[in-house]
């Protein structure tokens, strides 16, 4: 067992690749990472059960997946498990009813489409209306090297106000950032700027299809601070219009894929289906 990741780098790992909406079908799809979730619901440590609804949640975004998660074996009832313990954090619980909430209506559109606006307008993880016009702005990021360089990263980044999600990508020095329509994606370069230690260029597919590196250094702007938003700020389903322009998730499939089977042969090694 040298080596071998534990229940909590495995869900978390789980949780960053659900984050991207390239990845979630995959894993839905996959035989073994959609019920090692669900196992990891009924885990002892909270930290692990939240990371898995997180992970959960993100899945739960596509409305391709909601059928499939809400008939595979043990999901609901896991949900329901969560909800009623009473051990489980209030936080916890609210974002399991939110999950069981948007999958109990996965079969009807009509309540699907109601359930989507009161979550919306209660649930403390979102933004509001203006998720709706979001945009995705990658980042080619020079500098970022370790977890340290990472850790002032997210600092920077949650400190901009319009910033709803972000994602790494450390083998290749990437940051796919969801934000509000109306921030500019020079606020982010700036930011990352501010940390003295790294700067970032934004990455977008030229006309020709390659991918072109944009700097920043020109063109930095006034930033305005975030003071009062909750820790977690998933980002909406409904893709931006500029994604197919803010693209270029090199080797991001096959890295994808690769780490879905580890996840996968871990899990199968340490559960009984």
């Amino acid at each position: 067992m040298s080596g071998e990741p534990d229940a909590l780098a495995i869900v978390n790992q789980l949780r960053d690749l659900a984050a991207d909406p390239l990845n979630r079908q995959a894993i839905v799809q996959d035989q073994g990472c959609l019920p090692g979730l669900i196992l990891f619901l009924d885990h002892p440590n909270p930290q692990v059960v939240y990371s898995a609804l997180l992970a959960v949640r993100y899945l739960a975004e596509c409305r391709a997946n909601r059928e499939r998660m809400r008939g595979e074996l043990g999901m609901m009832q896991s949900l329901e498990n969560v909800m009623k313990k009473t051990t489980t954090p209030g936080e916890t619980k609210l974002l399991a009813s939110e999950i069981y909430e948007i999958l109990k209506s996965a079969c009807n559109a009509e309540a699907d489409q109601a359930e989507q606006a009161s979550y919306r307008r209660k649930t403390q993880f979102f933004l509001g209306a203006t998720n709706k016009r979001a945009k995705t702005v990658v980042l080619h990021i020079d500098g970022l090297d370790d977890a340290a360089c990472r850790s002032l990263c997210e600092e920077a980044l949650l400190k901009i106000k319009g910033v709803i999600s972000f994602t790494f990508q450390m083998t290749v020095k990437r940051c796919i950032v969801r934000i509000r329509s109306d921030l500019k994606a020079e606020a982010l370069g700036t930011a990352i700027a501010s940390t003295k230690i790294m700067k970032a260029q934004q990455v977008v597919k030229g006309e020709d299809g390659n991918e072109v590196m944009i700097s920043f250094e020109d063109a930095l702007v006034e930033v305005e601070q975030n003071t009062d938003l909750p820790d977690y700020l998933p980002e909406e389903e409904s893709p931006s219009k500029e994604l197919d322009k803010a693209v270029s998730r090199v080797g991001i499939k096959q890295d994808a894929s690769g780490w879905l089977n580890t996840a996968a042969n871990f899990l199968t090694r340490s559960f009984y289906w």
